[in-house]
């Protein structure tokens, strides 16, 4: 029931989830929660659905985008947002995905989950394309305030996902900073510096912003409150290049030819830009695979939070960030 235009864009997700033979979807099977009687209208309208594979369970409320997080958790108990979390708690499955309100997916993800062993605040990580593949970035979201610690643990638990996730070995780390020298910035990041620089992870030192796109490092760490503005900022570059390649056609007939021509590279390059490819973000931390999808989150997008989660699970994320935080 998260999506915008729920259970519609939800259901459909789900259903090309499943029938999608390249990502290994025969390997799960999805939980659908929500209002019963409307996801079964939506499912009925998809022809040649196994339904062995689908189940729905029925919760009679929602948590909608402007409730505050903790206390539509906590009085919203029949609602699919938490029926779904505890649904992950008791085991009955394996991992949780929504495009609902994102602050109570944290609360409820960190309330109902709790956190892994040694880890004191879990952290959203978000990938950004870059010239030489992506770049994770934590936090974007979870953590307004953090501390020296907060920063390590996201490193820690960021780069065990770049590696098992986006096959980066050994991920190099950089701490976003004002400048590259160390000694840079605020106390916080000073002291974060120090703690990177002792630990076994592969840390290079301070980087700035022009350094996520340009691919300097594998993870960059920063605070909550740096890592949202900068996603938010990312999201509308599309957008923007969109609006200029389209005044840019309107300029006469000569122009529309080079668009053209270009077409093919032009897709393939807001492809790499576009959310919808890469579904949701993982909270990392908790204990257990939490997948935030965005509020306009279409099918497709749908789709690829239902393969993250798996992805997540099959490669056991959590049990190696255990055995990284341990042998910190």
């Amino acid at each position: 029931m998260g999506t915008d235009n729920a259970p519609a864009e939800d259901v459909r997700g789900a259903v090309e989830a499943l029938s999608d033979g390249r990502r290994g979807a025969g390997q799960f099977e999805l939980i659908l929660i929500g209002d019963q009687a409307a996801i079964e209208r939506e499912l009925a309208k998809h022809q040649g659905v196994d339904r062995s594979r689908i189940s729905v369970v029925h919760a009679s409320d929602v948590i909608a985008m402007d409730d505050e997080p903790a206390q539509a958790v906590r009085s919203k108990r029949e609602s699919s947002l938490v029926r779904g979390v505890m649904l992950h708690k008791d085991g009955a499955a394996d991992a949780f995905v929504s495009a609902g309100n994102t602050g109570a997916v944290m609360a409820a993800s960190t309330f109902i989950l709790g956190r892994l062993p040694g880890i004191s605040r879990p952290t959203i990580a978000s990938q950004f394309p870059a010239a030489n593949g992506f770049t994770i970035v934590a936090d974007v979201g979870a953590n307004v305030d953090t501390k020296p610690k907060n920063l390590y643990e996201f490193a820690v638990m960021t780069s065990v996902y770049a590696e098992e996730i986006f096959g980066y070995r050994n991920p190099t780390v950089g701490l976003l900073n004002v400048g590259e020298e160390e000694g840079k910035g605020e106390e916080r990041a000073v002291q974060a510096y120090e703690l990177l620089k002792g630990s076994r992870l592969n840390f290079v030192g301070n980087v700035e912003g022009r350094d996520i796109l340009k691919g300097t490092v594998r993870v960059v760490i920063c605070d909550g409150f740096t890592g949202n503005i900068i996603l938010k900022f990312a999201e509308s570059v599309p957008g923007l290049l969109r609006s200029k390649l389209g005044g840019y056609a309107e300029t006469g007939l000569l122009a529309k030819l080079r668009l053209g021509l270009a077409k093919g590279a032009l897709k393939s390059v807001f492809r790499e830009m576009d959310y919808q490819e890469y579904g949701g973000v993982p909270l990392l931390g908790v204990n257990g695979v939490s997948i935030i999808g965005h509020g306009g989150s279409s099918a497709k997008a749908v789709k690829n939070m239902i393969f993250k989660a798996e992805e997540m699970v099959r490669k056991e994320v959590n049990s190696r960030i255990g055995e990284a935080l341990s042998g910190a």
